[in-house]
């Protein structure tokens, strides 16, 4: 879906809150106090120092409902995400609440999360986060039941290359074809489908609510790439005889999962 050119005021509500907050109180002492105060010869400093406080709190009122409206932005996220009870729910949200709910997830990771401004050759990334001295870039493809093809991941490759980012996630509600997982082996790239994108928010919820619910047939899917799992023995190492989930996609997907034994 293309997405619509922000004004500087949709800038300005995407900044934290206490930006807005600050902006309004330096903006209203300014043009109320300092400027005011200021003793100017010229007749036109003059005149714009006594139409400062008029025009200072129409700035100073915006700036404060930017700053409110963020804070409440924010809230809404993070609400959004603690609600979350499984895939379905998550397939439920409209795309832009989609990226919403993956930026406060790697938000809670403690990445500073800048989402995409608007229109414009972002190389399909929706996300940039940033870490230490990490720079990652994120698609997020709200699909319920189409699959993530090895173009888009090519793609995404080549924008990391360009921005000299460090990682590039593709993030998704469903799964990723086998050639797109087969591309990503080797390279900084990690492909989050439905079953892991339910681990992550699980993860990051102020009180768990969300679970990640087995097959029908008690065969766990693929966390990572949502292929069925298979039932195997370890045959060396510190469990060497204990049974274990394993991706069937092995050794394309090495994912595991523990075996609990009824």
């Amino acid at each position: 879906m293309p997405r619509r050119k922000l004004s500087n005021f949709d800038l300005l509500v995407q900044l934290p809150w206490w930006v807005g907050i600050s902006l309004a109180l330096a903006t209203f002492v300014t043009t109320h106090w300092v400027i005011p105060n200021i003793e100017f010869t010229n007749w036109i400093n003059q005149g714009l120092a006594k139409g400062a406080p008029g025009v200072g709190k129409i700035f100073s009122l915006l700036f404060l409902f930017a700053g409110i409206l963020s804070a409440f932005t924010s809230w809404t996220k993070k609400k959004q995400l603690d609600q979350q009870t499984d895939i379905n729910s998550i397939r439920a949200l409209s795309w832009k609440q989609f990226e919403e709910l993956v930026g406060e997830a790697y938000r809670r990771q403690g990445y500073k999360v800048t989402e995409n401004p608007g229109s414009g050759p972002d190389g399909g990334v929706d996300l940039t986060l940033r870490k230490d001295d990490q720079l990652v870039l994120v698609q997020c493809k709200q699909w319920r039941s189409q699959k993530v093809g090895v173009k888009i991941v090519r793609e995404l490759y080549g924008v990391m290359a360009d921005s000299q980012a460090s990682k590039g996630v593709i993030v998704t509600c469903g799964y990723f074809t086998q050639e797109a997982l087969d591309f990503a082996i080797g390279k900084p790239i990690e492909l989050i489908g439905g079953n892991a994108l339910v681990e992550l928010i699980r993860t990051v919820q102020s009180e768990p609510q969300i679970q990640a619910e087995p097959k029908s047939d008690g065969i766990p899917s693929c966390p990572q790439c949502g292929s069925s799992m298979v039932l195997r023995t370890a045959k060396k190492g510190s469990n060497s005889g204990k049974q274990f989930w394993g991706c069937s996609n092995f050794p394309k997907c090495r994912s595991t999962l523990a075996y609990n034994q009824q």
